[in-house]
């Protein structure tokens, strides 16, 4: 997959998981602009499919629009401690919030409705990451996983206040709440950055689907049983997501950065 001298091999999987009616995870391989993004919405009545689609479609629709136009108007200004390409992301990223914020305010079945959102933006400089949410990017290197993003939920506040034992981890209350989505104000902070690339590494964007039921070690074992087809790995990361019970939707999306 050639564009901006970035060579790549991209596959994505979604699933419904054991427990969910519906899919309320979307994702999105950009080919074109070298961007890959996974959304896993919230909100009752089916809602959360509709706010994790918004982000991505929003996206999509800034990254072509700037894309075909390089001067066209901004709906934000630049942060100049970030290069352009990180900007676009976070422009783009803040531009999506600000259209499920809207929408939520407009649509009372919308009300409530939110996405974390974890996108992946290959550039000649490397591998730009950028979140909002609970949702992961972690890359495997030489037989070593790292989780690249942080989690924006309750637990992981806790977590940085004060060390919880394993038991206290497992028990813990409040789980699933989630302190920065879009959707939930009409301003957002991302977090993003530039990871630098070797040849070969495997980026593993997910939802909390996976990443929940399925183990750091357990992840990096299956990428790495698997790395010669992707294909493959994704869809047994999704397996074992399942076997472990599958709570919620499951959507991973891997990346092989070839140089």
């Amino acid at each position: 997959m050639a564009g901006n001298a970035v060579r790549m091999e991209i596959v994505g999987e979604t699933n419904v998981g054991m427990k969910r009616t519906h899919n309320e995870d979307n994702f999105s391989i950009i080919a074109e602009e070298n961007l890959t993004i996974v959304a896993d919405g919230m909100g009752g009545h089916a809602s959360g499919e509709v706010a994790s689609k918004m982000a991505v479609d929003a996206l999509r629709e800034f990254f072509e629009a700037t894309a075909k136009d390089p001067d066209a108007t901004w709906p934000y200004k630049m942060d100049k401690q970030r290069s352009y390409e990180e900007n676009r992301l976070v422009t783009g990223v803040k531009l999506a919030n600000l259209r499920i914020f809207e929408a939520a305010q407009r649509e009372p079945r919308f009300r409530g409705m939110g996405t974390t959102i974890v996108v992946c933006l290959a550039v000649r400089e490397g591998m730009i990451v950028g979140h909002v949410g609970d949702s992961r990017i972690y890359r495997i290197r030489k037989g070593a996983i790292e989780q690249l993003t942080e989690d924006h939920s309750l637990l992981n506040d806790y977590l940085k206040m004060r060390k919880l034992t394993e038991e206290e981890i497992a028990n813990f209350p409040h789980k699933n709440v989630i302190v920065r989505a879009l959707g939930m104000k009409e301003i957002v902070k991302v977090d993003s950055k530039l990871d630098m690339p070797q040849t070969g590494d495997i980026y593993l964007m997910c939802s909390d689907g996976l990443s929940g039921p399925v183990t750091d070690p357990d992840l990096l074992r299956i990428v790495e049983e698997n790395k010669n087809d992707l294909k493959t790995a994704a869809s047994r990361l999704i397996a074992r997501a399942n076997e472990n019970g599958g709570p919620d939707n499951i959507t991973v999306c891997l990346i092989r950065w070839l140089g």
